[in-house]
């Protein structure tokens, strides 16, 4: 099996799939912070194909940071200028390299859920 990382947002407030929201993934390691990957993702709210996948995924921890305010603002939400919500960074940790990991996010103006998905 390969691993794999995956994602969807889905906007909570409109009920639609979150399209066009931009995400990047970065990497924490000993003292340092490596830039990975930066997706936007499409009309069903996913990327196109895995965000990380095969060798590429390792043992460690991650952030998939979410650009919500832009998102929600580009789609119409009556935003103040400092929105509540901007950039949601979700860190999680990858112990097996060979499994899938679906990191889902939920967001409206004023909240945002996330789990583990399937």
């Amino acid at each position: 099996m390969v691993g794999k990382l995956t994602t969807h947002v889905l906007d909570t407030a409109r009920g639609l799939p979150a399209k066009g929201l931009r995400i990047v993934l970065y990497r924490h390691g000993d003292d340092r912070i490596d830039f990975l990957k930066e997706v936007v993702t499409n009309a069903d709210g996913r990327v196109d194909g895995p965000v990380l996948e095969g060798a590429a995924l390792k043992e460690g921890t991650y952030e998939l940071e979410f650009h919500a305010g832009a998102y929600l603002r580009a789609s119409g939400a009556d935003l103040p200028e400092i929105p509540f919500l901007d950039i949601i960074p979700i860190r999680f940790g990858i112990s097996d390299p060979k499994a899938h990991y679906h990191v889902p996010l939920l967001i409206s103006p004023y909240g945002y859920s996330t789990y583990r998905g399937s």
